[in-house]
């Protein structure tokens, strides 16, 4: 079989969720289906960029987007499809919180529910990343659930670091001997950080709140909220920070704080967990579906409940034992081949 695949989102050095998504379902599936033949299909954007990338494996090759269109099969990978008729059509959805207006500016929420309604309007078969994205597929934009596959991610766990390495990361962060919670993402009012803060400045003692992620949708007042606090001194802010710093960060903090109001899949939980970092994370949208029962799951917007469990996760080092425990085996379950495997087995239903 013949099956192309929007690869645009799959080239760089640094690649943000649906790069990464991407980029290991293509190389799983060409590795996995070593007698098929894959069309790696770029926007125009990206095309001379692609030209200068190694292609995963040999059995693919790089086309522009439209020339996709005459395999029997297209996976859009990020929730859209090219223009023009397709013989077969298969479209990952990874969320759709953006159709509600809350979390961005009205022209990208009329553009980006323009681009999802014309790709499940063109789908045959739709794979979501959840149950929780499958039934925001159902409700906003009215597709069949029995045409819905739910296929997970993967998580790749981040670069191991020796105990020694540890220590001198804490050391050169002056980090020694202080309890630190971690959030990894875009500083955004989806991320719910102006709730993480006023937690965070009820706790006791010294801890420090790390935010790493550059700035999303409604930054400004979140930085102005994170300024006046009076934890000020002990929440840190390092905007972006690349694979290898934030590899770091989960091997060295003492927990994850990921209150996220609204996630599609919730990455950074099962990331943290794959590091052997407990999570503390939100009991709503796709977090209780990714974390199953290794995560302390809170009430997000209920400061007070946030509050409570970074006292729990701080004090309680038995209950950090046990979720990191927990964490690195339910991490486990969540692998690239798995996706690969759940994708062709999506194309062969939708040309079934």
């Amino acid at each position: 079989m013949r099956v192309a695949l929007d690869a645009t989102y799959s080239l760089g050095a640094e690649l943000t969720g649906i790069g990464v998504y991407s980029r290991r379902v293509i190389e799983e599936l060409t590795a996995l289906r070593p007698d098929d033949r894959f069309l790696l299909a770029y926007r125009s954007n990206r095309w001379l960029r692609a030209l200068r990338e190694p292609r995963p494996s040999g059995n693919c090759r790089r086309v522009p987007l439209w020339a996709g269109r005459r395999a029997e099969l297209f996976h859009g990978l990020n929730q859209r499809l090219p223009s023009g008729r397709m013989r077969c059509a298969v479209t990952t959805f990874h969320d759709l919180f953006v159709m509600t207006g809350k979390y961005s500016t009205p022209e990208f929420q009329r553009k980006f529910t323009g681009l999802a309604r014309d790709a499940a309007a063109r789908s045959d078969l739709i794979i979501a990343i959840s149950e929780f994205t499958a039934g925001q597929v159902v409700d906003r934009l009215g597709y069949p659930r029995e045409r819905i596959r739910v296929v997970p991610h993967g998580v790749d766990p981040p670069a191991p670091l020796s105990p020694a390495a540890i220590e001198q990361f804490r050391r050169n962060q002056g980090w020694e001997g202080r309890t630190v919670f971690l959030h990894v993402g875009a500083i955004q009012e989806r991320k719910n950080i102006v709730r993480l803060t006023e937690a965070f400045e009820q706790l006791p003692g010294d801890p420090l709140l790390v935010l790493a992620g550059g700035a999303g949708f409604g930054a400004e007042a979140i930085e102005e909220r994170v300024s006046r606090s009076r934890a000020r001194d002990r929440i840190l802010r390092l905007g972006y920070v690349d694979s290898t710093t934030r590899a770091a960060l989960y091997r060295s903090a003492t927990a994850l704080a990921f209150p996220s109001l609204e996630e599609g899949f919730g990455l950074p939980a099962l990331e943290a967990m794959a590091a052997g970092l407990p999570v503390l994370t939100s009991d709503r949208s796709a977090l209780p579906e990714a974390a199953g029962e290794a995560a302390l799951l809170v009430n997000p917007e209920d400061p007070e409940a946030i509050r409570d469990g970074l006292q729990r996760l701080a004090a309680d080092e038995t209950l950090r034992r046990r979720l990191t425990e927990q964490g690195l085996e339910r991490a486990a379950e969540f692998t690239w081949r798995r996706a690969a495997e759940g994708a062709w087995q999506a194309y062969e239903a939708a040309l079934a």
